[in-house]
């Protein structure tokens, strides 16, 4: 069996550097990561993809030296979709949109904590963002490039007072938790741009969910077997993996592009 994988995996060396320049060329691309046991040490699988496109790479670093052998992000000048993890930043020829989820269960967590019955700028935050995301959908069904401005407006003005008075509330930082609650409030202030990006592009999703999705089976490997034996192994297996999740994404099923494949004849998409 390793010899099989080994065997298929090399067979895809066309395949993948396809893949990373339509990326890297693409207007908008998520990026995400997650760790991944390698020979009982933790190495990180990162991940860049498009609706069509998906590329997943395993190293042992897991910032910029990582998205540097990747290949992606040094050439991307798109719109790069990512949580808030602060190596993304450091790639300044993109725009960036940071993940409206991710900052939703980051809020929750805020109300969550704040005594019951009582006002939490978290909340309104949320619902702030959330109205956003709705008035972004609006315009994208209706065929609008941008969100109604004037609705967006007060939407912003909501958003922005609540983090103003979350950033009020934690300023003290006195515990672990108040600076949590005041690093994202200020965040929230600071990246706000980044945040409602999506309002002015209608080719932006609101969300990295693509990217997490792409990214899952990497995590129900780890589930079931703990751990991949060497590095090697892993880097085949993140190869097969980018070229069946690329064939799902254009309609084809894994079985057919796995007989190409072993027919040394890997199948490779248009470009598109």
């Amino acid at each position: 069996m390793a010899g099989i994988t080994a065997r298929a995996a090399g067979k895809l060396t066309a395949f993948l550097e396809h893949a990373r320049e339509q990326i890297a060329g693409s207007e908008v691309a998520g990026f995400d990561e997650t760790g991944f046991r390698v020979d009982g040490r933790l190495c990180w699988v990162h991940c860049a993809r498009t609706g069509k496109y998906t590329l997943l790479t395993i190293h042992p670093k897991r910032g910029t030296e990582a998205m540097e052998a990747m290949g992606v992000l040094p050439s991307f000048a798109g719109v790069a979709v990512h949580d808030a993890w602060a190596p993304y930043d450091t790639y300044t020829a993109p725009d960036h949109q940071l993940c409206c989820a991710h900052a939703l269960r980051e809020l929750q967590a805020v109300t969550d904590a704040a005594p019951q019955g009582q006002w939490c700028w978290a909340a309104q935050a949320a619902e702030a963002l959330t109205a956003m995301q709705a008035l972004a959908s609006e315009a994208v069904g209706q065929g609008r490039e941008a969100a109604d401005p004037a609705a967006l407006a007060a939407q912003v003005r909501l958003f922005r007072s609540a983090a103003l008075a979350g950033a009020s509330q934690t300023a003290a930082r006195s515990g672990a938790l108040m600076k949590k609650h005041n690093a994202l409030a200020r965040r929230l202030l600071d990246r706000q741009d980044d945040y409602l990006r999506l309002t002015r592009d209608r080719r932006i999703p609101p969300d990295n969910n693509g990217s997490e999705r792409d990214i899952r089976m990497i995590k129900l490997r780890q589930k079931v077997s703990g751990c991949l034996r060497s590095l090697t192994g892993a880097r085949q297996f993140c190869a097969i993996h980018s070229y069946l999740s690329t064939a799902a994404k254009h309609g084809l099923g894994s079985f057919g592009v796995l007989v190409l494949l072993t027919e040394n004849q890997p199948w490779i998409p248009s470009a598109a």
